[in-house]
């Protein structure tokens, strides 16, 4: 019986149809696996393009926050000054994006650090991406993002960092001087410093963590307020004999307005730094960025309530910046009681630091060395106490925190100096009595008559 099936499944017509099944056998694996290969190709660029499109509405969100600097700035501002503030704020992130594309984007990422290593290095003027030579574009950040979504998201950070330093110095500052300034701080100041952790410099190999820039940002953009400050002096009749003279603001809605522009634009500032629309990761950090708002700003209002007996509403809208800055560090690697304290502890320090400054007689006009530097140191320490990766440090985060002042604040007060005795960096008393619109702009801000 053996050697009848031998022979019938060996006669030519047999073997002829098992060899076709085995070619369409061989065909059919080839289709599934081109078919899955499709598949996978399809579903790697769909997910590309939701990154990317999350990454580009993040910039457009953190962009907005320029818009809220702008109202919190005039809003706080004397209404004689209204037009030289606005002015400013729409000059810096002119000046901090075309900077950042002709050197920052390759100060801050340049690759090899081909100068100083770990430390300093530079990859070129200018920016340009070639898939001929550094592939497609979905192999660029692993799928994140493209080359030119990194430089402008980046590159609204970049300005950022200047617009801390317009608010603190505002009403008495030279426009000349605060443009210049931010030409050499944001171009290459900034980048330069940036480089040590997101460019993957010396502590970024120490594990120093800073998810959205406490530091890098707003701690960079806090120690050139205070520089500024320092070196300009404070408003003419701000301080009289021990006594604090307060300056009203032209526009408190504006305030108000600014305020909540920046908590929106702060979705797109932390929740953009996720580098991704992973929705978990995503949703996580702006959940934990809205809830050191609201705890910041609860307890400023609370210290101040404490210190002034008066509802103050500046210290309370400083408090929800002052939350959101302290949670910036740490805001996908915190849990959701220790965002609520971050956030307890910055609306405290806040309030607490806007009146050392003014024992110093350090005229901040927007409170923005209180919110930006203090806050930021805070909310980059709270990383090394509260952070659920073991690799976060307090030491760590201390070395990155007195490493990024030693080196930001003295170039700071070095910029302001040059400044200061070669062409100055205030205007006249004449100018600042009456006001930096009509004599640098020739038009007001305000121009509603009473008869």
């Amino acid at each position: 019986m053996e050697t009848f099936f031998t022979s019938l499944i060996s006669g030519p017509d047999i073997q002829s149809g098992i060899k076709g099944l085995s070619v369409l056998s061989d065909v059919l694996l080839l289709d599934i696996a081109t078919a899955a290969a499709e598949v996978a190709d399809t579903a790697a660029t769909a997910l590309f393009t939701a990154n990317n499109a999350w990454m580009m509405l993040a910039t457009g969100l953190v962009f907005i926050m320029h818009l809220g600097f702008a109202g919190v700035e005039a809003g706080f501002g004397q209404s004689k000054n209204t037009v030289n503030i606005l002015f400013k704020n729409t000059i810096t992130p002119i000046i901090g994006i075309l900077t950042y594309c002709l050197l920052g984007f390759n100060l801050m990422y340049p690759g090899e650090f081909n100068i100083i290593s770990g430390v300093f290095g530079f990859a070129g003027f200018g920016i340009g991406f070639d898939t001929a030579t550094s592939g497609p574009s979905i192999d660029y950040a692993s799928g994140g993002y493209t080359y030119w979504t990194d430089f402008l998201f980046q590159g609204m950070f970049a300005a950022t960092a200047a617009t801390i330093v317009s608010g603190a110095i505002a009403e008495r500052v030279k426009l000349s001087a605060y443009m210049i300034f931010t030409l050499f701080y944001v171009g290459i100041v900034y980048p330069f410093l940036g480089s040590w952790k997101w460019g993957a410099g010396w502590l970024d190999a120490m594990n120093f963590y800073d998810f959205a820039g406490s530091t890098l940002v707003h701690s960079v953009g806090g120690w050139g307020a205070l520089a500024g400050i320092i070196v300009i002096g404070a408003r003419l009749g701000k301080y009289d004999n021990g006594k604090v003279i307060d300056k009203p603001g032209s526009s408190v809605p504006l305030a108000v307005i600014g305020v909540f522009l920046l908590w929106l634009g702060w979705f797109g500032f932390n929740g953009g730094s996720v580098l991704s629309a992973d929705p978990d990761a995503v949703s996580y950090v702006l959940v934990t960025t809205s809830l050191a708002a609201c705890t910041g700003g609860l307890f400023a209002f609370f210290t101040a309530y404490i210190v002034f007996k008066r509802m103050d509403l500046g210290m309370l809208l400083n408090g929800i910046l002052a939350g959101l800055v302290g949670i910036t560090a740490g805001a996908d690697t915190v849990s959701i009681n220790s965002a609520l304290f971050i956030g307890l502890v910055a609306g405290i320090l806040v309030v607490l630091s806007a009146i050392t400054l003014d024992k110093f007689k350090l005229d901040d006009v927007v409170g923005a060395v209180s919110v930006h530097l203090t806050c930021g140191i805070w909310g980059t320490l709270a990383v090394g106490i509260f952070s659920t990766n073991p690799d976060h440090t307090f030491a760590t985060q201390l070395i990155g925190v007195l490493s990024y002042g030693a080196v930001a604040f003295p170039l700071a007060l070095l910029i302001f100096y040059i400044l200061k005795i070669t062409m100055g960096v205030r205007v006249s008393e004449q100018h600042e009595i009456d006001g930096l619109d009509s004599h640098e702009h020739g038009i007001r801000g305000y121009t509603i008559l009473v008869e």
